[in-house]
């Protein structure tokens, strides 16, 4: 019998890259997501096939599955600054809440499960490139902390369930990831610059440009997950592009990739804005046997590609998402 798995955040960005793969893997796959971020058109490609079915669930609240489950891939929550800035206690409760309640389920069901983690529990690192044993430079109540201290909860309440309860877990932490599916505005620098290259805008840098990223593209990040799922490895493995560019560099290879004659503009850092970020891959390398594939200027043509099947109307979208409806006060 096929084997199945629970894929929460599966309209998102990468849960939504993520059903495709189990499903060409030949899995069922459940898909969970609030749609408060996600959206149905990232995979109602899917909604066809036999093996695929879809629950319009927030799992902070409560998650029930029927029938036997194999896995589980936790991966909702709010991503983009943007987003975690206007609905924080949202995302402090599906990184603790969620993922409570899914380590409950993976444990009723037998099955293993697999966190998302982010490179955002390292902070604004005092070490360079990261690597799995730095315990990181956190601003806890800062404005980002509600988005780093809920994945540093998760990590540490999945590696509880492990120790006491003898739970199969995993933990990625997955450095910046960018392909098609990205949210146009949802304030991240990829969609954001190529946004404005579209629109004819100005390209936006917040400081000085110095600070740097690495960008992993997602097919790359989605194989680094796969594999980690599989192995036999607990700990945090990070699972990234170690190949650094600052961000004024970026938006120069921008402007060449879109063909258009913008200018460059400087605005202020946003407060605990990391200006240095690179994993250290060398234990996915042992491991997992995986690096990534996809050079950055062919990952960035074929986004940039994606962007350009976007309508007018989408394209001139200022706000992606009204989270009015999703706000208690």
């Amino acid at each position: 019998m096929k084997k199945r798995v629970l894929i929460t955040g599966a309209a998102g960005f990468l849960g939504s890259h993520l059903c495709d793969r189990f499903i060409k893997e030949g899995y069922r796959v459940v898909a969970m997501d609030n749609l408060i971020t996600g959206d149905l058109k990232n995979i109602e490609h899917l909604f066809p096939l036999e093996q695929f079915e879809f629950y319009h669930t927030d799992v902070s609240n409560y998650v029930h599955v029927a029938g036997e489950l194999d896995y589980i891939l936790h991966f909702a929550s709010p991503a983009s600054p943007i987003d975690y800035l206007k609905i924080p206690i949202q995302t402090l409760k599906v990184g603790s809440l969620g993922t409570h309640n899914l380590l409950g389920l993976a444990k009723a069901k037998n099955a293993r499960i697999l966190i998302a983690s982010t490179s955002e529990i390292y902070g604004d690192p005092l070490v360079h490139p990261q690597s799995e044993d730095y315990y990181g430079n956190v601003n806890t109540i800062g404005p980002r902390g509600v988005y780093d201290e809920a994945k540093r909860f998760q990590e540490s309440i999945t590696m509880a369930y492990h120790r006491f309860h003898g739970l199969e877990t995993r933990i990625v932490r997955i450095f910046n990831t960018y392909g098609p599916r990205m949210r146009l505005n949802d304030g991240r620098v990829i969609p954001a610059f190529m946004g404005q290259a579209l629109r004819g805008e100005d390209i936006t840098v917040f400081g000085d440009g110095k600070q740097t990223r690495s960008f992993c593209y997602v097919d790359d990040q989605v194989e680094g997950i796969y594999r980690l799922l599989l192995s036999d490895y607990s700990d945090p493995v990070n699972i990234g592009n170690p190949n650094e560019i600052t961000i004024g560099d970026f938006a120069k290879e921008i402007i060449e990739l879109t063909g258009t004659n913008q200018k460059v503009v400087y605005k202020e850092l946003p407060q605990d804005d990391p200006l240095k970020r690179k994993p250290d891959i060398s234990l996915a390398k042992e491991l997992l046997n995986w690096e990534p594939r996809v050079h950055r200027g062919e990952g960035m043509r074929i986004t940039f590609e994606y962007f350009k099947t976007l309508s007018k109307e989408e394209l001139e979208k200022r706000e992606h998402k009204d989270f009015t409806k999703h706000i208690r006060r």
